[in-house]
């Protein structure tokens, strides 16, 4: 009698670069797509740590996300192709949030893109994507490259530590001395470790931010906020000066309050390869310039018109939280379903997102909830809530 195959057993959670400084402090550490990253601090809590992020400093180590560079003389060809960003007319320090689309112009994940080199061949890019696909997009990438492109995952070599909040810039000013008032909204730059000042891009990743600090400014939480990509041996020693000078270390749990706030996607939860760009209301991302995977389907999808759209929906019944799941109805019939929800600690009143047709999608329409076996009413509001 044959006998029945087992299946292998999952490969045990990853840590992160700071996963002991996270234990250290108290970090309650769960897995995450195959990390171990803290939920929240037993010091100070999900609430507490996200008040930091809106009122001061709050930091996060996300060095979980996929770290990954594309050098040469076809590595805007390669991404062109791949993303709905034309890399071949992105500027040097310029930073792009962009998308890995399938033929059906779902989203396969998104990312964001910088551009590092000194503004000539062979140029040099990197990507930052999702911890859970980043093992998928370096496949796509690596069954698409052209000769003269290398690319490589830098993960285990370097983190990134995000600083969030209003005094995020001094904060990075103090600890690392870098005059980062010069960089505008997403985009990006390498800051001597002498003087602070930006300084040309010269070689690989490893070569240039050894040293000196390469520093973009994108953020997760609405608020302003630097991302600190650093090398192995320094991270630690970076992420400590930065507690030490009132940095409150930040969990999962305070990143997706905020980030509902502001109304923004989280790849596995509101897209699992199921949505497209458009019905996530983000048109303003897809460059239609230049040929990409994905763009004939984009193109008839907008043309038609009818598609659903990620809505935010605001309850004003206190102490009803909606929840990943929740029914959206109206007239006793249900419409859509809730992808992300949960309290808002800014306003005190749950919050929820969900893809709605256009005639339910209007500022101040009425619709209800499904909780706890009775509708809540909950009203349509533009995005974001904060």
């Amino acid at each position: 009698m044959a006998s029945e195959s087992v299946p292998s057993p999952a490969p045990p959670p990853q840590g992160t670069l700071l996963e002991s400084e996270h234990v250290l402090r108290g970090g309650h550490m769960v897995d995450f797509h195959g990390w171990r990253m803290p939920l929240y601090y037993q010091s100070t809590g999900i609430l507490a740590e996200h008040r930091a992020v809106r009122t001061s400093v709050g930091l996060f180590d996300v060095s979980h996300m996929g770290i990954i560079t594309l050098r040469g003389e076809t590595a805007k060809e390669l991404l062109s192709r791949r993303l709905p960003t034309n890399a071949a007319v992105q500027k040097t320090g310029q930073c792009k949030y962009s998308f890995f689309l399938d033929t059906s112009g779902v989203i396969v994940d998104d990312a964001v893109l910088t551009r590092l080199d000194r503004g000539s061949d062979p140029r040099e890019f990197l990507l930052v994507v999702n911890a859970s696909m980043a093992p998928r997009i370096l496949e796509i990438l690596m069954q698409h490259r052209p000769k003269g492109t290398d690319i490589q995952l830098w993960n285990g070599d370097f983190g990134i530590i995000a600083v969030q909040g209003p005094g995020s810039r001094d904060m990075v000013h103090t600890v690392l001395g870098a005059e980062v008032s010069s960089l505008s909204f997403y985009t990006g730059a390498l800051f001597s470790a002498v003087n602070g000042t930006p300084v040309p891009y010269e070689g690989t990743l490893s070569d240039a931010a050894t040293e000196n600090n390469l520093i973009s400014r994108t953020g997760y939480t609405g608020e302003l906020g630097y991302e600190l990509f650093l090398p192995a041996r320094r991270i630690a020693e970076v992420w400590n000066r930065l507690v030490e000078v009132g940095g409150v270390p930040c969990g999962l749990g305070a990143r997706d309050t905020l980030r509902m706030e502001k109304g923004y996607l989280l790849s596995g939860t509101d897209f699992q390869r199921d949505r497209t760009p458009l019905e996530g209301g983000l048109d303003r991302f897809l460059a239609f310039d230049h040929p990409f995977v994905g763009r004939e389907a984009l193109e008839k999808q907008k043309k038609a018109g009818d598609y659903p759209v990620w809505t935010g929906l605001k309850v004003t019944e206190k102490g009803v939280v909606p929840r990943t799941g929740t029914p959206v109805v109206y007239a006793g019939t249900r419409i859509g379903t809730v992808t992300s929800g949960g309290l808002s600690p800014t306003l005190g009143q749950g919050i929820a997102l969900a893809y709605l047709n256009p005639e339910y999608r209007e500022p101040g329409r009425q619709l209800g909830l499904e909780i706890r076996g009775k509708t809540v009413p909950a009203g349509v509001v533009r995005l974001p809530f904060v």
